[in-house]
Protein backbone atom coordinates (compact mmCIF):
# COMPACT_ATOMS: atom_id res chain seq x y z
CA UNK A 1 0.00 0.00 0.00
CA UNK A 2 1.23 2.75 -1.11
CA UNK A 3 1.80 5.84 1.64
CA UNK A 4 0.22 8.87 0.48
CA UNK A 5 1.70 12.02 2.06
CA UNK A 6 -0.58 15.36 1.99
CA UNK A 7 0.45 18.12 -0.49
CA UNK A 8 2.08 21.23 0.93
CA UNK A 9 -0.85 24.49 0.23
CA UNK A 10 2.07 26.03 -1.73
CA UNK A 11 1.70 23.56 -4.55
CA UNK A 12 -1.75 23.38 -5.22
CA UNK A 13 -2.27 27.36 -4.79
CA UNK A 14 -2.91 27.35 -1.03
CA UNK A 15 -1.62 30.35 1.06
CA UNK A 16 2.40 30.80 1.01
CA UNK A 17 4.64 30.50 3.75
CA UNK A 18 5.94 33.86 5.50
CA UNK A 19 9.14 34.23 4.09
CA UNK A 20 11.90 33.99 6.82
CA UNK A 21 13.53 37.14 8.20
CA UNK A 22 9.66 39.02 7.60
CA UNK A 23 11.00 39.71 3.69
CA UNK A 24 8.58 39.83 1.66
CA UNK A 25 7.31 36.60 -0.55
CA UNK A 26 8.33 36.82 -4.41
CA UNK A 27 4.46 35.87 -4.70
CA UNK A 28 3.21 38.95 -2.98
CA UNK A 29 5.96 41.28 -4.76
CA UNK A 30 4.58 39.63 -7.93
CA UNK A 31 1.05 40.73 -6.82
CA UNK A 32 1.91 44.37 -5.69
CA UNK A 33 3.60 45.23 -8.73
CA UNK A 34 0.83 44.05 -11.09
CA UNK A 35 -2.08 46.14 -8.56
CA UNK A 36 0.42 48.79 -8.42
CA UNK A 37 -1.06 52.52 -10.24
CA UNK A 38 0.92 53.83 -13.37
CA UNK A 39 2.51 56.46 -11.62
CA UNK A 40 3.39 54.58 -8.77
CA UNK A 41 5.64 52.09 -11.43
CA UNK A 42 7.03 55.49 -12.96
CA UNK A 43 7.93 56.66 -9.22
CA UNK A 44 9.36 53.18 -8.62
CA UNK A 45 12.02 53.25 -11.86
CA UNK A 46 12.56 57.21 -11.26
CA UNK A 47 13.62 56.77 -7.59
CA UNK A 48 16.84 54.49 -9.37
CA UNK A 49 18.13 57.94 -11.19
CA UNK A 50 20.49 59.21 -9.17
CA UNK A 51 20.57 62.51 -11.36
CA UNK A 52 17.45 62.98 -11.19
CA UNK A 53 16.47 62.64 -7.96
CA UNK A 54 19.33 65.27 -6.59
CA UNK A 55 18.36 67.48 -9.70
CA UNK A 56 14.59 67.93 -7.90
CA UNK A 57 15.80 69.21 -4.75
CA UNK A 58 18.11 72.07 -6.46
CA UNK A 59 15.25 73.12 -8.74
CA UNK A 60 13.09 73.60 -5.51
CA UNK A 61 15.68 75.48 -4.01
CA UNK A 62 16.38 77.57 -6.78
CA UNK A 63 12.35 78.62 -7.24
CA UNK A 64 12.52 79.35 -3.77
CA UNK A 65 15.77 81.37 -3.67
CA UNK A 66 13.58 83.77 -6.39
CA UNK A 67 10.31 83.22 -4.34
CA UNK A 68 11.74 84.75 -1.37
CA UNK A 69 14.88 87.17 -2.94
CA UNK A 70 13.67 90.06 -1.42
CA UNK A 71 14.47 88.39 1.55
CA UNK A 72 17.65 86.11 1.36
CA UNK A 73 19.56 88.84 -0.03
CA UNK A 74 21.09 91.62 1.86
CA UNK A 75 20.03 94.48 -0.04
CA UNK A 76 17.76 95.29 -2.80
CA UNK A 77 18.78 95.42 -6.61
CA UNK A 78 19.08 98.87 -7.07
CA UNK A 79 21.05 99.76 -4.53
CA UNK A 80 24.67 101.59 -5.04
CA UNK A 81 27.75 101.01 -2.96
CA UNK A 82 29.85 104.46 -4.80
CA UNK A 83 32.93 103.24 -3.07
CA UNK A 84 33.00 99.78 -3.72
CA UNK A 85 32.16 100.21 -7.82
CA UNK A 86 33.80 96.93 -9.50
CA UNK A 87 34.77 94.87 -6.27
CA UNK A 88 35.37 91.74 -5.76
CA UNK A 89 33.52 89.10 -3.89
CA UNK A 90 34.04 88.67 -0.33
CA UNK A 91 34.39 85.84 1.40
CA UNK A 92 32.54 84.95 5.14
CA UNK A 93 35.59 84.47 7.57
CA UNK A 94 34.86 82.00 10.65
CA UNK A 95 38.34 82.45 12.01
CA UNK A 96 41.35 84.78 12.66
CA UNK A 97 44.59 83.57 12.91
CA UNK A 98 45.91 86.52 14.11
CA UNK A 99 43.70 88.04 16.28
CA UNK A 100 41.86 84.52 17.21
CA UNK A 101 38.33 86.17 16.60
CA UNK A 102 35.82 83.26 15.80
CA UNK A 103 32.14 83.92 14.42
CA UNK A 104 31.16 84.99 10.81
CA UNK A 105 32.62 88.03 9.65
CA UNK A 106 34.09 89.95 6.61
CA UNK A 107 36.91 92.44 6.25
CA UNK A 108 36.63 95.97 4.72
CA UNK A 109 38.20 96.65 1.50
CA UNK A 110 39.72 99.18 0.51
CA UNK A 111 40.08 100.35 -3.30
CA UNK A 112 43.73 101.17 -4.06
CA UNK A 113 45.26 102.53 -7.92
CA UNK A 114 48.21 101.15 -9.13
CA UNK A 115 51.08 104.18 -9.87
CA UNK A 116 52.34 102.60 -13.06
CA UNK A 117 49.19 101.38 -14.97
CA UNK A 118 46.61 103.33 -13.25
CA UNK A 119 44.17 100.30 -12.65
CA UNK A 120 42.42 100.53 -9.75
CA UNK A 121 41.75 97.32 -7.49
CA UNK A 122 40.65 96.40 -4.14
CA UNK A 123 42.54 95.62 -1.02
CA UNK A 124 41.21 93.64 2.48
CA UNK A 125 41.75 95.76 5.35
CA UNK A 126 42.48 93.12 8.35
CA UNK A 127 42.29 95.75 10.67
CA UNK A 128 38.67 96.22 10.39
CA UNK A 129 36.16 93.10 10.27
CA UNK A 130 32.11 93.67 10.09
CA UNK A 131 30.55 91.13 12.08
CA UNK A 132 27.80 88.79 9.82
CA UNK A 133 24.33 88.18 11.72
CA UNK A 134 21.31 86.28 10.57
CA UNK A 135 17.68 87.80 10.30
CA UNK A 136 19.32 91.77 10.42
CA UNK A 137 17.12 94.66 9.63
CA UNK A 138 17.76 96.53 7.13
CA UNK A 139 16.06 98.35 3.62
CA UNK A 140 12.65 98.18 3.36
CA UNK A 141 11.06 95.61 1.33
CA UNK A 142 7.56 93.86 0.88
CA UNK A 143 7.84 90.00 1.31
CA UNK A 144 6.04 88.14 -1.58
CA UNK A 145 4.64 91.70 -3.03
CA UNK A 146 2.25 92.09 0.39
CA UNK A 147 3.76 92.19 3.69
CA UNK A 148 6.28 95.11 4.40
CA UNK A 149 8.98 94.14 6.54
CA UNK A 150 12.75 95.17 7.03
CA UNK A 151 13.64 91.59 7.82
CA UNK A 152 16.90 90.34 5.98
CA UNK A 153 18.04 86.62 6.17
CA UNK A 154 21.76 87.95 6.73
CA UNK A 155 23.72 91.27 7.17
CA UNK A 156 26.37 92.56 8.36
CA UNK A 157 27.84 96.69 9.24
CA UNK A 158 29.20 97.49 5.88
CA UNK A 159 28.48 96.40 2.85
CA UNK A 160 28.16 92.42 1.97
CA UNK A 161 29.34 91.73 -1.63
CA UNK A 162 29.41 88.08 -1.17
CA UNK A 163 29.80 87.94 -5.22
CA UNK A 164 31.33 91.03 -5.74
CA UNK A 165 29.98 94.28 -7.43
CA UNK A 166 29.39 95.66 -10.58
CA UNK A 167 30.35 98.52 -12.23
CA UNK A 168 27.68 100.49 -10.61
CA UNK A 169 28.53 99.45 -7.36
CA UNK A 170 25.66 96.94 -7.44
CA UNK A 171 25.59 93.57 -5.43
CA UNK A 172 25.94 90.89 -7.95
CA UNK A 173 24.43 88.10 -5.39
CA UNK A 174 21.35 90.38 -4.86
CA UNK A 175 20.64 90.95 -8.37
CA UNK A 176 21.53 87.45 -9.80
CA UNK A 177 18.71 85.62 -7.07
CA UNK A 178 16.24 88.88 -8.29
CA UNK A 179 17.10 87.98 -12.22
CA UNK A 180 16.09 84.36 -11.39
CA UNK A 181 12.89 85.60 -11.10
CA UNK A 182 12.07 86.49 -14.20
CA UNK A 183 14.14 84.22 -16.24
CA UNK A 184 13.08 80.81 -14.18
CA UNK A 185 9.58 82.53 -14.91
CA UNK A 186 9.38 82.86 -18.27
CA UNK A 187 10.09 78.81 -18.46
CA UNK A 188 7.04 78.25 -16.92
CA UNK A 189 4.76 80.55 -18.31
CA UNK A 190 6.36 79.89 -21.80
CA UNK A 191 5.86 75.81 -21.13
CA UNK A 192 2.58 76.67 -20.71
CA UNK A 193 1.57 78.35 -23.53
CA UNK A 194 3.73 76.05 -25.71
CA UNK A 195 1.78 72.96 -23.92
CA UNK A 196 -1.69 74.52 -24.58
CA UNK A 197 -0.53 74.94 -28.49
CA UNK A 198 0.74 71.60 -28.82
CA UNK A 199 -2.12 69.68 -27.07
CA UNK A 200 -4.63 71.91 -28.55
CA UNK A 201 -3.52 71.59 -32.33
CA UNK A 202 -1.86 68.30 -31.58
CA UNK A 203 -5.04 66.55 -30.70
CA UNK A 204 -7.11 67.96 -33.69
CA UNK A 205 -4.86 67.04 -36.18
CA UNK A 206 -4.61 63.83 -35.05
CA UNK A 207 -8.37 63.16 -33.99
CA UNK A 208 -10.30 64.76 -37.15
CA UNK A 209 -7.14 64.01 -39.68
CA UNK A 210 -8.12 65.03 -43.29
CA UNK A 211 -7.81 68.55 -44.36
CA UNK A 212 -7.24 70.38 -40.67
CA UNK A 213 -4.69 67.48 -40.68
CA UNK A 214 -2.69 68.43 -43.86
CA UNK A 215 -2.98 72.64 -42.73
CA UNK A 216 -1.84 71.91 -39.43
CA UNK A 217 1.11 69.55 -40.42
CA UNK A 218 2.44 71.87 -43.21
CA UNK A 219 2.44 74.67 -40.34
CA UNK A 220 4.78 72.80 -38.30
CA UNK A 221 6.75 71.91 -41.39
CA UNK A 222 7.07 75.62 -41.90
CA UNK A 223 7.88 76.36 -38.44
CA UNK A 224 10.59 73.55 -37.94
CA UNK A 225 12.69 74.11 -40.99
CA UNK A 226 13.16 77.78 -40.03
CA UNK A 227 16.62 78.06 -37.75
CA UNK A 228 14.81 79.11 -34.30
CA UNK A 229 17.65 81.60 -32.98
CA UNK A 230 17.39 83.94 -36.27
CA UNK A 231 13.75 83.59 -36.13
CA UNK A 232 13.44 84.38 -32.23
CA UNK A 233 16.07 87.41 -33.16
CA UNK A 234 13.63 88.89 -35.91
CA UNK A 235 10.44 88.67 -33.72
CA UNK A 236 12.19 90.42 -30.64
CA UNK A 237 14.02 93.06 -33.01
CA UNK A 238 10.42 93.72 -34.40
CA UNK A 239 8.97 94.63 -30.87
CA UNK A 240 9.02 98.32 -29.95
CA UNK A 241 11.71 99.83 -27.68
CA UNK A 242 9.69 101.52 -26.04
CA UNK A 243 7.18 99.07 -24.52
CA UNK A 244 6.69 99.22 -21.03
CA UNK A 245 7.96 96.08 -18.97
CA UNK A 246 5.41 94.00 -18.20
CA UNK A 247 4.42 93.97 -22.06
CA UNK A 248 8.02 93.43 -23.16
CA UNK A 249 8.06 90.36 -20.88
CA UNK A 250 4.57 88.61 -21.96
CA UNK A 251 6.23 89.27 -25.90
CA UNK A 252 9.20 87.82 -25.22
CA UNK A 253 7.74 84.80 -23.49
CA UNK A 254 5.39 84.38 -26.39
CA UNK A 255 8.15 84.72 -28.67
CA UNK A 256 10.10 81.80 -27.07
CA UNK A 257 6.78 79.61 -26.73
CA UNK A 258 4.90 79.92 -30.02
CA UNK A 259 8.13 78.77 -32.07
CA UNK A 260 8.10 75.83 -29.86
CA UNK A 261 5.07 73.78 -29.97
CA UNK A 262 5.34 72.13 -33.24
CA UNK A 263 7.30 68.91 -31.70
CA UNK A 264 4.90 68.40 -29.23
CA UNK A 265 2.05 68.63 -31.46
CA UNK A 266 3.52 66.33 -33.72
CA UNK A 267 4.32 63.73 -31.09
CA UNK A 268 0.30 63.91 -29.89
CA UNK A 269 -0.61 63.99 -33.26
CA UNK A 270 1.51 60.46 -33.97
CA UNK A 271 0.21 58.95 -30.29
CA UNK A 272 -3.59 60.02 -30.68
CA UNK A 273 -3.75 58.22 -34.78
CA UNK A 274 -2.84 55.03 -32.97
CA UNK A 275 -5.24 54.93 -30.11
CA UNK A 276 -8.41 57.23 -31.69
CA UNK A 277 -9.87 53.98 -33.14
CA UNK A 278 -9.23 51.75 -29.85
CA UNK A 279 -12.82 49.89 -28.18
CA UNK A 280 -12.33 52.72 -25.69
CA UNK A 281 -12.77 55.63 -27.97
CA UNK A 282 -15.17 54.35 -29.66
CA UNK A 283 -17.68 53.49 -26.73
CA UNK A 284 -17.29 56.97 -26.15
CA UNK A 285 -18.42 57.74 -29.21
CA UNK A 286 -20.96 55.58 -29.16
CA UNK A 287 -22.45 57.05 -25.89
CA UNK A 288 -22.56 60.29 -27.25
CA UNK A 289 -19.32 61.79 -26.24
CA UNK A 290 -18.29 65.14 -28.21
CA UNK A 291 -14.88 64.95 -30.21
CA UNK A 292 -13.58 67.20 -27.72
CA UNK A 293 -14.52 65.41 -24.95
CA UNK A 294 -13.20 61.96 -26.14
CA UNK A 295 -9.52 64.24 -26.94
CA UNK A 296 -9.08 65.86 -23.28
CA UNK A 297 -10.74 62.96 -21.26
CA UNK A 298 -9.80 59.82 -22.92
CA UNK A 299 -6.70 60.51 -25.43
CA UNK A 300 -4.45 63.16 -23.56
CA UNK A 301 -4.44 61.41 -20.69
CA UNK A 302 -3.63 58.08 -21.70
CA UNK A 303 -0.29 60.22 -22.79
CA UNK A 304 0.03 61.82 -19.62
CA UNK A 305 3.71 60.52 -18.91
CA UNK A 306 5.06 61.58 -21.96
CA UNK A 307 3.55 65.30 -22.08
CA UNK A 308 5.27 65.62 -18.46
CA UNK A 309 8.76 64.55 -20.21
CA UNK A 310 8.30 66.94 -22.59
CA UNK A 311 7.55 69.99 -21.07
CA UNK A 312 10.38 69.50 -18.48
CA UNK A 313 13.02 68.96 -21.39
CA UNK A 314 11.22 72.12 -22.90
CA UNK A 315 11.60 74.50 -20.13
CA UNK A 316 15.32 74.96 -20.44
CA UNK A 317 14.95 75.81 -24.13
CA UNK A 318 12.72 78.96 -23.28
CA UNK A 319 14.89 80.29 -20.63
CA UNK A 320 17.97 79.70 -22.89
CA UNK A 321 15.95 81.79 -25.60
CA UNK A 322 15.29 84.53 -22.68
CA UNK A 323 18.74 84.54 -22.03
CA UNK A 324 20.24 84.65 -25.25
CA UNK A 325 17.58 87.56 -26.65
CA UNK A 326 18.30 89.51 -23.62
CA UNK A 327 22.08 88.90 -23.66
CA UNK A 328 22.29 90.23 -27.34
CA UNK A 329 20.18 93.51 -25.88
CA UNK A 330 16.89 91.88 -28.29
CA UNK A 331 14.45 91.02 -25.01
CA UNK A 332 14.28 92.87 -22.09
CA UNK A 333 16.60 95.50 -20.71
CA UNK A 334 17.34 97.22 -17.57
CA UNK A 335 16.60 98.82 -15.13
CA UNK A 336 14.81 94.81 -15.34
CA UNK A 337 16.93 92.39 -13.75
CA UNK A 338 17.22 88.71 -15.27
CA UNK A 339 20.23 86.43 -16.56
CA UNK A 340 20.67 87.72 -19.91
CA UNK A 341 20.72 91.56 -18.68
CA UNK A 342 22.76 91.10 -15.95
CA UNK A 343 25.44 89.05 -18.19
CA UNK A 344 25.04 92.00 -21.04
CA UNK A 345 27.76 93.45 -18.57
CA UNK A 346 30.22 90.61 -19.60
CA UNK A 347 29.63 91.27 -23.07
CA UNK A 348 33.24 93.17 -22.74
CA UNK A 349 36.34 91.20 -23.12
CA UNK A 350 38.27 93.77 -21.13
CA UNK A 351 35.34 94.24 -18.87
CA UNK A 352 35.59 90.77 -18.14
CA UNK A 353 39.58 90.37 -17.48
CA UNK A 354 39.26 93.07 -14.84
CA UNK A 355 36.07 91.99 -13.44
CA UNK A 356 35.67 88.15 -13.92
CA UNK A 357 33.00 87.51 -11.51
CA UNK A 358 30.15 89.18 -13.70
CA UNK A 359 30.30 86.24 -15.50
CA UNK A 360 28.40 84.30 -12.28
CA UNK A 361 25.04 84.57 -13.81
CA UNK A 362 26.19 82.02 -16.18
CA UNK A 363 26.48 79.43 -13.47
CA UNK A 364 23.04 79.90 -12.50
CA UNK A 365 21.97 79.01 -15.71
CA UNK A 366 24.23 76.30 -16.18
CA UNK A 367 22.98 74.54 -13.26
CA UNK A 368 19.41 75.19 -13.75
CA UNK A 369 20.10 73.81 -17.66
CA UNK A 370 21.71 70.75 -16.39
CA UNK A 371 18.99 70.23 -13.49
CA UNK A 372 16.51 70.50 -15.65
CA UNK A 373 18.20 67.90 -18.35
CA UNK A 374 18.93 65.75 -15.60
CA UNK A 375 15.05 65.61 -14.43
CA UNK A 376 13.87 65.20 -17.84
CA UNK A 377 16.10 62.03 -18.63
CA UNK A 378 14.75 60.69 -15.23
CA UNK A 379 11.53 61.25 -15.93
CA UNK A 380 11.77 59.81 -19.72
CA UNK A 381 13.46 56.91 -18.78
CA UNK A 382 10.77 56.07 -15.78
CA UNK A 383 8.23 56.15 -18.31
CA UNK A 384 9.18 54.41 -20.81
CA UNK A 385 7.47 51.18 -20.59
CA UNK A 386 9.77 49.03 -22.30
CA UNK A 387 12.64 49.68 -19.78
Amino acid sequence: MVNREPIPDQEIGGPAAPAPNGATPPEEEVKAIYFASQWKLIWWKFRKHRLAIIAGPILIVLYLSALFADFISPTLPATRFTDYKGAPPQPIRFYSAETGLRGPFIYEIKRETDPKTFRRYYVADQSVRYPVSLFVRGEPYKLLGLFPTDIHLFGGEGPLLLLGSDVLGRDLFTRILYGSRISLSVGLVGVALTFALGMLLGGISGYLGGLVDTLIQRLIDLLVCMPTAPLWMALAAALPRNWPTLRMYIGIVIITSVIGWGGLARVVRGKLLSVRELDFCMAARLAGASDLHIIARHLLPSMSSYIIVSLTLSIPRTILGETSLSFLGLGLQAPVVSWGVLLRDAQDLAAIGLHPWLLLPALWIVVTVLMYNFLGDGLRDAADPYK
